[in-house]
């Protein structure tokens, strides 16, 4: 296909403009559904960290910003002691009468204070090793927290508040991806409604926690649409260079683990300037780049120095791998890591794609998945991938859309090869996760940084394999794998809805 054509081929279809925002705006709806109900149904605390993540959100609702390794607040303690199930890494049969403890609101007055008042106790003399975190998400939680009280909401229901942010921020999520896959293929109906729809139904249960995970994906979202824009652009204005460095300033404060994503894009800007500076352009580039450079790097610096001057280091990183114990291990053996062999690679690369697609909750010290879906997301990820390569190297596509795709990919990589590096670099000594036994950090939340790229890499993927079909046959797979995710998660989360500690049972 001649450029021509292909440009004539992108050109929107401005009649279905109507119905499509309608697709789009039912997905987010549908989304929102899903992610109230999945919600409601789990339980507090689960095993992800979500109570130090609790804790953490209401001490920014009082205005503490931690300077040093904390314990748990007794005003979190107490909500921790109400709402605390045991489900999740609880034993049944190491409880009496086989069964875990039924919620403390079931118990007479007295013997409830009683209970209450002694897990409260239990809870304050842990440490919170997230205290360290990048602020964004905490800040953001704890003025909804307050709007919450200001409902009238309280007690448990105050606390499943909180939680049902992510409500919004999918459903936000949801339509920025759209927002990106109708700048890059605004003549494909089908990629630009996957991707949505993908992210739609994708099976991650850390939509249905508290914690800091889900954040990034909306922050680095809009900074991926801001660098399409900006690559775009013969001459990017100061307002987009601001957007773009805000954009990327939020992405790390929501998540410093989105630090690789963001280096892909600090690398592509620079490229870009070097490219005008080349031209003898660099006079209207310049503008642009240092709005980008002041609106990103002054919040990130005034980070790093306040991590610096508290807890000893620029990230604060310092302060969890001191209570984990691990190490850095001599550079030497780094190459006996058990990633270098085919074994191990595999497990390294299953567990962080597997966790990815469906989260890492366990229930009663199980992990919460269906044998083999690991291993089939996985599989499924690198097949959609191997075939989103054809398009990247197609000349039947524009280069805008083919550079698109290269810098996708290309955060895949570094986000995947990040991870590898922390796994080959640390010893974990006694830490049960990662440990020595099993050296490798394959939390895929820790990847939701990169879901809107990497939901057009799958769509793009099943485009590319259905070709030479209509969009009917690729509407059908689409929606086929998506029920067939569905229904795989409706039937791996069942328990939860007969827990007496959810929503759904509270007084």
């Amino acid at each position: 296909m001649q450029n021509g054509e292909a440009a004539k081929a992108n050109l929107p279809a401005p009649s279905g403009k109507s119905r499509e925002w309608k697709i789009v705006l039912l997905l987010c709806a549908l989304a929102a559904v899903r992610v109230f109900i999945f919600s409601a149904a789990f339980p507090f605390f689960n095993n992800v960290d979500e109570a130090i993540h609790f804790d953490l959100v209401l001490k920014y609702s009082h205005g503490d910003v931690p300077r040093k390794m904390e314990t748990i607040s007794p005003d979190s303690a107490r909500y921790l002691a109400l709402m605390n199930s045991h489900a999740y890494l609880g034993i049944p049969e190491k409880f009496p009468g086989g069964r875990l403890p039924s919620p403390p609101w079931t118990l007479p007055a007295e013997k409830m204070k009683q209970d209450l008042d002694t897990r409260s106790a239990d809870w304050q003399i842990q440490e919170n090793y997230e205290v360290s975190q990048t602020p964004l998400y905490y800040a953001l939680a704890g003025s909804w927290w307050h709007i919450g009280q200001w409902l009238g909401f309280h007690e448990g229901r105050l606390v499943y508040w909180l939680r049902f942010l992510n409500v919004m921020m999918v459903a936000t999520l949801i339509w920025t991806s759209y927002v990106a896959a109708r700048i890059l293929f605004p003549g494909n109906l089908f990629l630009r409604t996957g991707a949505p729809a993908l992210i739609a139904f994708i099976p991650q249960t850390e939509f249905y926690s508290i914690s800091n995970d889900l954040l990034p994906a909306l922050c680095f979202g809009i900074t991926f649409i801001c660098l399409l824009k900006w690559l775009s652009l013969e001459k990017p204005t100061v307002r987009l260079g601001v957007m773009t460095g805000l954009a990327f300033a939020a992405t790390y404060l929501a998540k410093e683990t989105t630090l690789p994503l963001l280096a892909v894009v600090g690398a592509m800007v620079l490229v870009n300037m070097w490219q005008a500076v080349r031209k003898g352009k660099s006079r209207a580039a310049l503008p642009a780049f240092a709005g980008f450079l002041f609106c990103s790097e002054l919040p990130i610096v005034g980070w790093t120095i306040w991590c610096k001057a508290n807890f000893g280091d620029f990230t604060g990183s310092v302060v969890k791998t001191r209570f984990l114990d691990w190490t850095i291990k001599p550079f030497a053996e780094w190459w006996h890591h058990p990633i270098f062999t085919l074994g191990g690679f595999w497990t390294f690369l299953s567990g962080l794609l597997g966790t990815f697609w469906q989260g890492e909750f366990f229930w009663h010290h199980q992990p919460m998945a269906l044998p083999g879906t690991s291993a089939s997301y996985t599989i499924l990820s690198l097949v959609l991938l191997a075939a989103a390569l054809s398009a990247i190297f197609s000349q039947g596509i524009l280069q805008p859309q083919r550079q698109a795709l290269q810098l996708s990919l290309s955060f895949f990589v570094a986000a995947v090869g990040f991870f590898a590096l922390m796994s080959i670099v640390y010893d974990f000594h006694d830490c049960p996760y990662p440990s020595r036994n099993y050296p490798y950090f394959t939390s895929g939340r820790l990847l939701l940084g990169m879901l809107i790229p990497f939901s057009l890499l799958m769509v793009c993927g099943i485009n590319q394999m259905l070709k030479r079909f209509k969009d009917a046959a690729k509407f059908s797979v689409l929606t086929a794998l998506i029920l067939i995710m569905f229904a795989l998660e409706v039937a791996t989360n069942w328990p939860a809805f007969s827990n007496e500690y959810n929503w759904f049972h509270l007084p």
